[in-house]
Parts: structure tokens; sequence; C-alpha cells
């Protein structure tokens, strides 16, 4: 099994999301001709990430998810999207699964917002994780920032996942930890972590793309530049059972101890 990931590293069109659904779009095509099976955008990709964001907010209805949703189906390839859902007291940070026909398959909000740019005062943290499943491959969503938590993705890796998606706005002064991090996150669970990192300048930042997938070895299997981009990646489902069996992490786990020392703090 090995499923086809496209990773479009694109440039948001500043609280402007039908310009930028519509160079979407080019990245569907690239997907398409490539044939892969899933695409993945930036985090809030089709306005740009703002942590005081108070304007296109919308629910699944909403000219976003209805666009994506209309091009997995044109074009026959599942997507994952972020954008800002309508939520009760304060909008959330979610990435939304959709099928090849259309369906949503799973929706995720961002667990760990980011105080320090004051992501915490204008959105509404999310309380679960989230799988899917595409290709015969089953796929957990993390958002930017929550990969600094390594729990999360421990707890993907013990609901069986094979791959994480994280969409992200990672900004360039902080470009060096996207990497290790991914890296690190997919060595230590035996799995893919795949960030796809939007890229130009905003009112809030400065982005510089630098997509990346690692595999279940910790080894980098696809890095992009700082360019309008769509980065290709194989995600070859043998790789895990080779890593894993080379290196019995998850049987060596020491899950009871590691819950007492919990309990003592």
């Amino acid at each position: 099994m090995c499923p086809l990931l496209c990773s479009a590293q694109i440039k948001s069109v500043w609280n402007s999301p039908e310009k930028t659904l519509s160079y979407a779009e080019r990245a569907f095509t690239v997907a398409a001709r490539a044939r892969a099976d899933l695409i993945c955008f930036p985090e809030q990709f089709a306005t740009g990430w703002d942590p005081a964001a108070a304007t296109h907010i919308e629910d699944e209805n909403g000219i976003i998810v209805s666009r994506l949703r209309d091009l997995a189906c044109r074009y026959e390839i599942a997507v994952l999207g972020s954008f800002r859902e309508a939520h009760a007291p304060l909008p959330r940070n979610t990435a939304i699964a959709i099928g090849p026909d259309g369906s949503i398959l799973a929706r995720y909000a961002k667990i760990h917002l980011f105080s320090p740019g004051g992501e915490h005062k204008a959105f509404s943290p999310g309380e679960e994780s989230a799988t899917f499943s595409v290709a015969g491959m089953r796929f957990g969503i993390a958002i930017c920032y929550d990969l600094r938590f390594p729990e999360l993705f421990t707890a993907y890796s013990r609901a069986g996942v094979d791959a994480v998606l994280v969409p992200a706005a990672w900004p360039c002064r902080r470009i060096a930890h996207w990497e290790l991090l991914i890296r690190a996150r997919a060595l230590e669970n035996q799995f893919f972590v795949a960030g796809t990192c939007t890229t130009g300048k905003t009112p809030v930042e400065q982005y510089c793309g630098h997509s990346i997938a690692a595999g279940p070895d910790g080894e980098i299997l696809s890095r992009a530049g700082d360019g309008i981009l769509c980065m290709l990646t194989a995600l070859d489902t043998a790789a895990i059972r080779e890593a894993r069996a080379a290196l019995p992490i998850h049987s060596d786990r020491r899950d009871d101890i590691y819950m007492r020392m919990r309990e003592i703090r």
C-alpha cells in the first residue's frame, strides 16, 4: 500500500477566500495529473492564519468547505483543508477532511492554541483528536503549534494511525524547529508525519514554506523550498512495519510506570 500525498504549499490572499480558492484549484489539477490520493493545504489556507480573526468565520456550508467538497468530487481526490469554523463562544481553528466523493470524513479543531500570538484569545480550543482513512491508510490530524506537543502524536500512534498530516503557518524565524519537530514526531512514533506550510508575507508573519514529510525512521522523504508548489510524497506502509520490526519501541513502552509518575506529581 503506497498512497500518494500532495502537499499544496500555496500563498494565501489575505482574508480573500474566493481568490485563494481559485489558486487552490490549480493545486488540484497538479495533484490529479500526478494521480495523488490526497491533497493537504496549509493552516487557514483560504484566508491566511490570523490569531485575531473576526471575519470569514463559516460552518461546513460556507464557501470554503463547499468549494473544497466540489473540487474533491470534480478531481476525485481527498483533501484536508483548514478554516475558521463557527463555534460558541469563539470560533475554532478547524481542519476538515473530505473524501474523493465530497463526503466529510473527519474534522479536527486545533487543541493547542498559539498563546504567544494571542490565538487563545480569539479561538476556542478543540478537545478531541480525529482520524480518517484514504486509499487504505489511516491518517491523524494536527495543526501547526500542535507539533510541539508529543502527547497528541503518541495518542495517534496508540490509535493505530499510519500518518499524521500537519497543516501549518510556521514562520521563517522558527523554521529550524519545524523540521526538527516533524522528524522527531515521526521517529518517536514510527509513522509518517507530513507538514504542509504556507509561504509568503502576511500582515501577521513572514512564511517561507519548507513543507516536509518524514518517514517512520525519521528520515526526510520530501522537502520543499520557499516557493509556491506541490510536493508529492509516496507513503509506503511497508516502511512502518520495517521500522517497528527493527526497533520494537511500541512493545517496549512502560505505560504503567508513566501513569504512576503522573499520579505522583
